[in-house]
């Protein structure tokens, strides 16, 4: 594993807000507030044990506003790009010989305010986007209209995320709520059936946990960050499988005498009512979370894990300083990445074959990671039908009730002592990570204790 912050003039010294890979070509495409969608071409210093080389390829100019976010359809046919001011662009690939072109195909109109975030659905026939008009819009992108408008939002929604196995889409707003959608479609002419999303569930608060028996229960405390969150991203994801959902922008307390503490919620797809499992441990908040497109074989290191799933499923977490790197076989973070950026990370991306890991910064960097000799595991081999099959039934195997001794320790000043279960990352390319981490914190911070994170009934 190796990586570290490019020093590359990526838009012109201007925030970098949003990033993602095309899979097809393996493109980094990166939006920024120099109003401009960059493409590069990383590739491999096979000879030097150094950073990735990153090279500029081409330029996408349309939008007159900043780039907030631009995410490729899963054909990797299309592009989609919204930026402030409401602005949503549907880019086309057009291919000539061996040269290839991103074209504007159509401009989608209804958004009042800025655009934040945006998720294709799986077929790439329909998009989500949410805005700073309290909105959520699911497009018709053959159609190039709005198909349906949720807007029980009370406050800026600043993360949309589609179920891949198409029954939810769920959305997360600075108004302190989660938001999980149903499709329950509606009858229409000639037998066909209309997609119609229906809020099912709304995460707020949860109860806390009585100390007292003789005291009155204390009031329900604040799932998430308000408003003062210092971030325009709250960019909640599923996992690949559709076997649950991550949702950052959390805090939690144990009790009404415990102090809070940031998060990101686990929601298992068997009961979408609630969060299952908490992953505390950062000391800022959690903006980003984005699942490695590639399943991975299991390595029997852990079976008393809180997963019960055929496969590893790897996510990262972005906190607006850190990055944390997760397993479902392991319950420590397998990798921590810290002190990498002088301003708070935007947006997170995997490449489509698992060999890199992009982030972006408001100082106007991109950080990438690389992943050498199958470090992550060996992919599993898993047929669609399969995996859509065991997406849906194992999540009912996960156990959020009960805790096996999970704790987390956070990266103290000059220690870093998480333990690296379930890789076989090299123990001291492991440490170097966690070293790099400590000594790019700030040394006169105060030791934080150890968290243990428990299961949320």
């Amino acid at each position: 594993m190796r990586g570290g912050t490019v020093q590359i003039n990526w838009h012109d010294t201007q925030p970098v807000l949003t990033l993602d890979f095309h899979t097809p070509t393996r493109l980094l495409a990166t939006g920024g507030a120099d109003h401009d969608i960059k493409l590069w071409v990383i590739t491999s210093d096979e000879g030097q044990k150094k950073l990735p080389i990153v090279s500029y390829q081409n330029s996408l100019s349309y939008h007159s506003s900043a780039v907030n976010v631009l995410r490729f359809s899963p054909s990797g046919e299309h592009l989609a790009s919204g930026a402030d001011g409401g602005e949503l662009v549907i880019w086309k690939l057009q291919s000539t010989g061996d040269s290839h072109t991103w074209k504007v195909l159509k401009t989608l109109l209804f958004h009042r305010k800025d655009v934040l975030d945006l998720q294709w659905s799986a077929d790439g026939a329909y998009m989500i986007s949410g805005s700073v008009d309290n909105s959520c819009i699911i497009w018709d992108i053959n159609k190039g209209s709005v198909h349906q408008i949720l807007d029980a939002h009370l406050h800026y929604v600043q993360g949309v995320a589609w179920d891949p196995l198409g029954h939810y889409v769920a959305s997360l707003s600075s108004d302190r709520t989660c938001r999980v959608y149903m499709n329950k479609p509606q009858p229409k002419l000639k037998g066909c059936e209309k997609m119609n999303y229906v809020c099912q569930h709304v995460l707020a608060k949860s109860e806390l946990q009585k100390l007292d028996d003789s005291k009155p229960p204390p009031p329900k405390a604040h799932l998430f960050h308000d408003e003062t969150l210092p971030s325009f991203f709250r960019r909640l994801a599923w996992s690949p499988d559709g076997s649950f959902l991550v949702v950052p922008a959390g805090i939690y307390r144990y009790s009404s005498a415990s102090e809070a503490v940031n998060t990101a919620y686990i929601i298992s797809r068997r009961d979408l009512s609630k969060p299952s499992v908490q992953l505390p441990g950062a000391s800022k908040p959690i903006v980003a979370v984005r699942f490695c497109p590639v399943l991975f074989c299991l390595r029997g290191s852990n079976p008393d894990g809180f997963f019960k799933l055929p496969y590893r499923v790897i996510f990262a977490v972005a906190t607006l300083n850190s990055l944390y790197i997760y397993d479902t076989e392991s319950v420590h973070p397998i990798a921590i990445y810290a002190g990498l950026h002088y301003a708070a990370i935007t947006d997170v991306a995997w490449s489509p074959d698992a060999k890199h890991l992009a982030l972006s910064s408001r100082d106007g960097y991109c950080t990438v990671i690389e992943f050498e000799n199958d470090e992550l595991g060996k992919p599993a081999l898993i047929s669609e039908e399969k995996k859509i099959t065991e997406g849906n039934g194992h999540p009912t195997s996960m156990k959020p009730n009960v805790v096996e001794s999970m704790e987390i320790d956070n990266i103290d000043a000059g220690k870093a002592d998480i333990a690296h279960r379930g890789t076989n990352t090299k123990a001291n390319e492991g440490k170097q990570v966690l070293s790099n981490a400590s000594k790019n914190s700030d040394s006169n911070k105060p030791a934080r204790k150890r968290i243990t994170p428990v299961a949320i009934n």
